[in-house]
């Protein structure tokens, strides 16, 4: 793996992700999840839905630095992923999330590809970011599922004193589904933007307009 990949994917690297929880802290609030046995139904769905989606626009940015692309397809696949996140709670995190992915990525990997993105799009998706930053498709596309899934749980041991060994082999049994999210994103990350896989996740794009509104009226630990 890519050694971009795995710096991004640390929770130490300084991106911003540590306060985002993934809609986790919406499902807590919702008694939706309250102990370790409730975590892996709730992150193989995010994983296949949230993640499979992450997954491919990063594997599909990470290809386009390959090539030369068009004028405007930087503006393009960022528009394809927006067109595929209804929330906008959600799009914002995101944004935000890529907003802070690269300010760190210009210092430590910066690059035409990276440049000619922030020119199309000066606060891109945190997907694109992730696979112009990593250039791999499928590393590209392992960070950003893995992220989709390790924050969530994370977040989990904060919110509700989760023994850490414990939600650590939850992600860990996640490896099989991960490596085939993975793979398909890899697969069609040469295809038209346009055509990409649309994975829609209903219920996150609810707990996450609700955090949102919520978050307006008392303090919650993370920002979505």
């Amino acid at each position: 793996m890519d050694l971009a990949a795995l710096i991004i994917a640390d929770s130490r690297f300084p991106g911003g992700g540590h306060v985002h929880s993934g809609g986790i802290e919406e499902a807590v609030v919702r008694k939706l999840v309250v102990s370790e046995r409730d975590l892996p139904a709730f992150l193989l769905s995010r994983l296949r839905t949230a993640g499979a989606l992450a997954a491919t626009f990063a594997a599909a940015a990470a290809h386009a630095t390959t090539r030369e692309v068009r004028s405007g397809h930087w503006r393009r696949l960022d528009a394809e992923f927006d067109a595929r996140t209804p929330s906008q709670a959600q799009r914002a995190a995101s944004r935000a999330q890529g907003r802070g992915t690269a300010r760190a990525g210009r210092v430590a990997w910066p690059s035409p590809a990276l440049s000619d993105l922030l020119g199309e799009c000066p606060r891109p998706h945190h997907p694109i970011v992730l696979g112009v930053l990593v250039g791999v498709p499928h590393d590209a596309a392992m960070a950003a599922a893995y992220l989709a899934v390790s924050g969530p749980a994370s977040a989990a041991v904060r919110l509700l004193g989760l023994d850490p060994f414990q939600v650590n082999a939850v992600v860990a049994r996640l490896a099989e589904p991960m490596r085939e999210v993975c793979a398909h994103a890899a697969d069609v990350a040469g295809h038209d933007p346009a055509t990409l896989p649309a994975p829609s996740s209903p219920g996150l794009d609810l707990f996450a307009e609700a955090h949102a509104a919520q978050h307006e009226e008392e303090v919650r630990l993370f920002a979505s």
